[in-house]
C-alpha cells in the first residue's frame, strides 16, 4: 500500500499581506488600550494571584521591547549594508568617472522633486487656508537648534575617522568613504579583484540577513503601531484637523501622482506596477518613521523587485535617505502658511519664493542632522520673519504626519533610482515587468536552513 502524504499546512500569506495585517492589528489594539487607559491612566487586571498592569507590563514592557528591538535590528543593518553595497557598486562600474554623472542626476532629481513638493504644498495651503479663524496661542515654546552652514556640511562629509562614522551612523561620511574605498579597489588590479570578490560574498550574506528581518517585520510593525496608538489622542487634532488633512492630502497626491507622472515621463514605465512594488518599503517607512532605518528594505525593493542594478541603487538609495526631504518640504510649506495665518501675518510672493528656495537647499544643507524636519522648518520661519514658537502648535499632530512623509520620501528615493538607472543602461526591464520578482527571496524556512539559496541573483 502506497503511503500518501497530504499537506495540512494552511496556505501561507505573502509577506506584504502579513505586514498589513500586523499594521492594522497594531492600530486596533493600540486604540483599544487607549480606550482602556483614558488620559494615560493605567488599567490593572486582577488575576487572583497578582495584579497585571496593562501599561507597565504590556505596553511599556512587551510591546515596547519588541518594537525597539525591531528598530534596533533595522538600524544595525544600515551601515554595513550601505558600505558593502556601495563598495560593490563602485567596483562593478567599468568607468568610475560615471560616479559624477550618476551623482549629478540623482541630486538634481532630488532637488527638483523637493521644489515641486513645497511649491504645491504652499499653493494648496493658500487655497484651503487651514489657519484662518484658528486664533491659537502657543502655550509651549520651541527652541530650535542652530543648523550648520552648507560649507560646514560639505567639510563634515569627509570622515577623519571612518570607524567613528560607522559607529555613529553618519551616512554622508559612510557614503564618501565607501566611494573612495571602492575606487581604490577598482584601481588595485588582481589584489582589488580578490577584495571585490569578498565584498560580493558579504553583500549576499547581508541581503539574506535583510530577508530574515523582513520575515520578522509583521511582529515589529504590530508592536510599534500598537505602542504608538496608545498615546495618539483624537482630541489632539481638534483645531488642527484642517492643517492635518491638508498636509496628508498633499503627501498622498505627491506620492500617488507626482512620482508616477515623473516616472512615466522619464522612463515610460508603468506607474501602477511601480506603486505596487513599493508597498513593502512604504509600509516599513510608515511604521518606523525613519528613512535611514528603512534603507535595507528600500535597497532590496529597488534591486530585487524594481530591476535597478546595485551599481546605481547602492548610491542613490542611501543618498536619497540622507538628502531627499520631499515629505518634510510638504510639511514645511503647509506649516509656514498655517503659522502665518494663525498669527495673522501676511507673506508676500517674495516670501513664498524664499520659502521654496530655502527649504529646497536646506534638504542638503541639514543632511544628517538629528531632528532635521523641525530644524529645517525653524530655518524657513526665520527667513520670512515668522515666530519659531509657532512650531509648538503643530508638534502634537506631527507624529502621524512624520510617518506618512517618511513613506513618501522612500517612494521618491526608489523613483529617482529607477530614472537614473534607466538613463545609465543599468536597469533590468524584465524584472520590473515581473510581478513576482523578489517574492521568492522573501520566504525563509527557518526549519531547513541548508535548503535556503545562497545567492539572491
Amino acid at each position: 500500500m502506497t503511503e500518501t502524504h497530504l499537506s495540512t499546512k494552511p496556505p501561507k500569506y505573502s509577506l506584504t499581506t502579513r505586514i498589513v495585517i500586523g499594521m492594522f492589528s497594531g492600530i486596533v489594539l493600540g486604540s483599544f488600550l487607549q480606550w482602556l487607559m483614558p488620559n494615560g491612566k493605567d488599567f490593572v487586571i486582577n488575576l487572583f494571584i497578582f495584579d497585571l498592569s496593562i501599561k507597565t507590563f504590556f505596553v511599556d514592557g512587551i510591546l515596547e521591547i519588541i518594537g525597539q528591538i525591531f528598530m534596533a535590528s533595522l538600524r544595525m543593518l544600515v551601515v554595513p549594508l550601505v558600505f558593502v553595497s556601495l563598495v560593490c557598486g563602485v567596483c562593478s562600474l567599468q568607468d568610475t568617472t560615471k560616479l559624477g554623472r550618476i551623482g549629478g542626476k540623482a541630486i538634481g532629481l532630488y532637488l527638483v522633486t523637493t521644489a515641486i513638493a513645497i511649491s504645491f504644498a504652499i499653493l494648496m495651503a493658500l487655497l484651503i487656508a487651514p489657519g484662518e479663524g484658528v486664533n491659537m496661542i502657543a502655550n509651549t515654546s520651541f527652541s530650535s537648534r542652530e543648523a550648520p552652514s552648507l560649507a560646514q556640511v560639505i567639510i563634515q562629509m569627509f570622515p577623519t575617522n571612518p570607524f567613528e562614522a560607522f559607529a555613529q551612523g553618519k551616512m554622508l561620511q559612510v557614503i564618501v568613504f565607501a566611494l573612495l574605498f571602492g575606487i581604490a579597489i577598482a584601481l588595485s588590479g588582481k589584489t582589488g579583484e580578490r577584495v571585490a570578490a569578498i565584498f560580493e560574498d558579504l553583500s549576499v550574506v547581508i541581503m539574506r540577513l535583510v530577508t530574515i528581518l523582513m520575515n520578522l517585520a509583521p511582529y515589529g510593525v504590530f508592536a510599534l503601531l500598537a505602542t504608538l496608538f496608545t498615546t495618539v489622542s483624537i482630541e489632539t487634532f481638534g483645531n488642527l484637523i484642517v492643517y492635518f488633512l491638508v498636509v496628508l492630502a498633499v503627501l498622498l497626491i505627491h506620492a500617488l501622482f507626482t512620482y508616477p507622472v515623473l516616472l512615466r515621463i522619464f522612463t515610460g514605465l508603468s506607474p501602477v506596477r511601480f506603486l505596487k512594488k513599493m508597498r513593502d518599503a512604504a509600509i516599513f517607512a510608515f511604521s518606523t518613521a525613519s528613512s535611514n532605518a528603512t534603507i535595507p528594505v528600500t535597497l532590496e525593493t529597488a534591486t530585487k523587485k524594481m530591476g535597478v542594478k546595485n551599481s546605481i541603487a547602492s548610491f542613490t538609495v542611501p543618498l536619497g535617505a540622507t538628502i531627499n526631504m520631499d515629505g518634510t518640504a510638504i510639511m514645511q510649506g503647509v506649516a509656514t502658511v498655517f503659522i502665518a495665518q494663525v498669527f495673522s501675518q501676511d507673506l508676500t510672493l517674495a516670501d513664498y519664493l524664499t520659502v521654496v528656495l530655502t527649504a529646497t537647499l536646506a534638504s542638503i544643507g541639514t543632511a544628517g542632522v538629528p531632528g532635521v524636519g523641525l530644524i529645517m522648518l525653524a530655518m524657513v520661519l526665520e527667513q520670512v520673519g515668522l515666530p519659531v514658537e509657532g512650531i509648538a502648535l503643530i508638534i502634537g499632530v506631527d507624529r502621524l504626519l512624520d510617518m506618512t512623509r517618511t513613506a513618501v520620501n522612500v517612494t521618491g528615493d526608489s523613483m529617482v533610482s529607477i530614472i537614473v538607472a534607466k538613463s545609465e543602461g543599468q536597469f533590468d526591464n524584465d524584472m520590473f515587468l515581473d510581478d513576482e520578482a523578489g517574492h521568492t527571496i522573501e520566504e525563509i524556512d527557518f526549519h531547513h536552513l541548508k535548503d535556503e539559496p545562497t545567492s539572491n541573483n
